[in-house]
């Protein structure tokens, strides 16, 4: 049973004063303490990396073993009435950075034993799930970035990390595709960034690469729709892809676990005199008025849609994977139609307002040499129409 003696107990206080005499705690506990917290803070929301300069990378040690319950009985929560009587004891002592240390220190009547017990019990507990999670749950994460409007748009790592889990990703850096790096301001635009595409995911999946071992991609994409179905249709069907989606409402990438499902339908909205020609229109997060169409695609084109049951379209229908799941299976279902109409046709023509996933999803369902190929184009809103962008052929992957 715990002692009950109060911290002004002389009996006590003679007996932690005389138990330790320097304020130095033990290397094995130092060891056992920065094993438990995974070389992190443990202050709750820090998580900082302690053992690296977290702006220069530098190796070191930059990490402080704090006490709960004070070294002295003078000290920060010194005087709590359950003060252990080995005060280097692991039980008592926090993983933290120089600046939440100070902070707990500072302000001791804020950071009281029992909120620090906890800060340190939720550190230690997530730290020992994930350091348990096996290889299995690896994944490569890659990142397709380009410019929007003009700005690059930047996907920040620890929004990558709580989307993914419980994968974690293997390696401290993604694979990037960087766009940004091409002038979009010419018509060669296009092909030269597909041509990027398509080498960075031959590379990709080169023999002996990170991708060649985990056999798990997780995708994370913002970048012109032509580039994404582009990007999609690089992607092999060997190996899993998990595509993730930027929700307007929360500003992060994690899958929402509920929510009204989001259903498909396809339509025949024009049926053309030639059997060659065929177009989809893709009108999920906004409409697409006929006049925005090319005027090249005429009463020859047969013209199919798929369009969202019950809900206009918007910008925040795609919530769950399920979502997503849902879509590819009745985009799958239009292209096998299409086979099996117009069996002589070479090309579909593409106009789509989407989400990146399902952008990325209409290059990847396509099945290569057994369907058409796809002409893509995009929405320029200075020109109020469509305009050709790039062609996916039929032999992509």
């Amino acid at each position: 049973m715990p002692s009950t003696r109060s911290s002004d107990d002389p009996g006590r206080s003679k007996k932690a004063s005389s138990a330790v005499v320097t304020r130095k705690v033990p290397p094995d506990t130092k060891l056992r303490l920065a094993v438990a917290a995974g070389g992190r803070c443990e202050f709750r929301g820090c998580n900082l990396f302690l053992y690296e300069h977290h702006v220069t990378g530098t190796d070191g040690n930059f990490a402080e073993a704090a006490h709960i319950v004070g070294f002295r009985e003078g000290g920060p929560r010194g005087e709590d009435p359950e003060r252990p009587e080995e005060i280097h004891a692991l039980k008592n002592l926090l993983l933290l950075c120089p600046s939440c240390h100070k902070l707990i220190d500072d302000r001791p009547e804020e950071f009281s034993r029992l909120v620090l017990d906890a800060h340190k019990r939720e550190h230690e507990e997530r730290i020992h799930h994930l350091t348990g999670l096996g290889p299995h749950l690896q994944t490569v994460v890659v990142q397709l970035k380009s410019s929007i409007h003009g700005q690059p748009v930047e996907i920040p790592l620890v929004d990558v990390r709580k989307a993914v889990a419980p994968r974690y990703p293997a390696g401290r850096k993604p694979h990037l595709i960087d766009l940004t790096v091409l002038s979009d301001d010419g018509d060669a635009f296009y092909a030269a960034a597909q041509e990027v595409i398509r080498r960075e995911v031959r590379m990709l999946y080169a023999k002996g690469t990170d991708v060649d071992a985990v056999r798990h991609i997780s995708l994370f994409a913002l970048a012109p729709i032509p580039l994404l179905v582009a990007l999609g249709a690089q992607l092999s069907s060997k190996i899993p892809v998990e595509l993730f989606q930027r929700h307007r409402d929360t500003q992060d990438w994690g899958w929402k676990t509920e929510g009204s499902p989001a259903q498909f339908s396809i339509r025949t909205l024009r049926s053309g005199a030639d059997l060659t020609k065929v177009a989809v229109v893709l009108p999920l997060s906004g409409p697409i008025a006929a006049e925005r169409l090319p005027a090249a695609i005429d009463s020859q084109f047969t013209v199919y849609e798929i369009a969202l049951e019950g809900q206009p379209p918007g910008t925040d229908f795609l919530r769950t994977r399920n979502d997503l799941i849902r879509f590819e299976a009745t985009y799958r279902q239009l292209l096998s139609m299409i086979v099996g109409a117009h069996p002589s046709a070479r090309d579909v023509h593409l106009f789509s307002a989407v989400p990146a996933p399902i952008a990325i999803a209409c290059g990847h369902q396509v099945l290569p040499k057994a369907q058409p190929a796809l002409i893509v184009y995009d929405y320029v809103a200075v020109k109020g129409c469509f305009i050709f962008c790039l062609r996916i052929d039929q032999g992509h992957a």
